[in-house]
């Protein structure tokens, strides 16, 4: 109940800040906007924002089984397989969550993911990789990780934050489309349609625009792996969770997972220079020294 008054005050702000700056701006520097033609732009740029990420949202369970190619464990057949079913009941019971479906994807790469609509209706799966290459301990705390990510609605918290992004680029790559297209016609054409500028402006404002909430989405799903880090550490034990960091820290390489699934892993790819502002966790070493100075 309570993220869905966050989605309607978010809702509500969003449109009274771009309402608000849509008028300044226009009459800065001369956009001539009528009521109608803001409040359209404004509605399209709601739905659009908020609409693609909460469709991806509703889809991610679903995505992540055919995208990743997730066995979900229904009947349990082998002790490793109930041994991590167990695993995850007993880890979803402390943290106050319904039973997440539980999955095995075939990769060589150690990593998992948790993903799901809600904290009641999570996915949490793990690579081949992860299970031949780590201790039971480790695995253990990787779970934890990933049942933080649950428990803490990171999922719907990032939805959230994406939808209110994407809302602002798309009303803010319009009206600096405007004022391109206000400045090369002079303000001059007013009864007539938007020109060409106003296309040009746009498409490339989406795309500076997008680059800009790309990195800010991305910066908060780093601060929240140092969250979910704590959140294993309090289910496993701390130094199961650092052992497991250290474990991925010494594989000979770790591969993001693919689309919009990094996000959700336990690891994400190594970056240099700009890609640093573009990765979806924090370095592995941040996030030892992070838990091991942790009180």
């Amino acid at each position: 109940m309570m993220r869905i008054i966050l989605l309607a005050l978010t809702n509500f702000a969003v449109m009274a800040v771009l309402f608000l700056s849509m008028n300044i701006i226009g009459r800065l520097f001369g956009i001539n906007m009528s009521a109608g033609s803001m409040s359209g732009i404004m509605i399209m740029a709601v739905v659009m924002g908020f609409g693609g990420s909460f469709i991806s949202l509703l889809m991610s369970k679903w995505m992540a089984k055919r995208s990743m190619g997730v066995q979900i464990i229904e009947n349990p057949q082998t002790a490793q397989e109930r041994w991590l079913v167990e695993t995850v009941r007993r880890q979803a019971e402390k943290s106050g969550i319904g039973m997440p479906e539980v999955g095995i994807f075939y990769s060589p790469d150690p990593n998992a993911f948790a993903t799901g609509a809600s904290r009641n209706n999570a996915l949490v799966a793990v690579s081949q990789g992860l299970l031949d290459h780590m201790t039971a301990d480790e695995v253990e705390a990787v779970l934890g990780h990933e049942i933080g990510h649950v428990a803490n609605g990171d999922m719907v918290t990032q939805t959230l934050l994406q939808g209110v992004l994407n809302t602002f680029v798309i009303i803010f790559a319009r009206l600096i489309g405007m004022m391109v297209d206000n400045f090369f016609r002079g303000n001059n054409s007013e009864n007539s349609g938007p020109g060409i500028g106003y296309f040009v402006g746009s498409f490339i404002a989406d795309i500076l625009l997008g680059f800009l909430a790309t990195a800010i989405v991305m910066w908060f799903s780093r601060y929240r792996e140092f969250k979910a880090d704590i959140a294993g550490a309090d289910l496993a034990g701390r130094q199961k969770m650092i052992n497991a960091l250290k474990r991925l820290q010494s594989a000979h390489a770790v591969h993001d997972l693919p689309g919009g699934m990094a996000a959700f892993g336990i690891a994400g790819g190594l970056g240099d220079g700009l890609k640093k502002i573009f990765m979806t966790h924090p370095p592995l070493e941040d996030r030892i020294a992070a838990l091991q100075n942790m009180h």
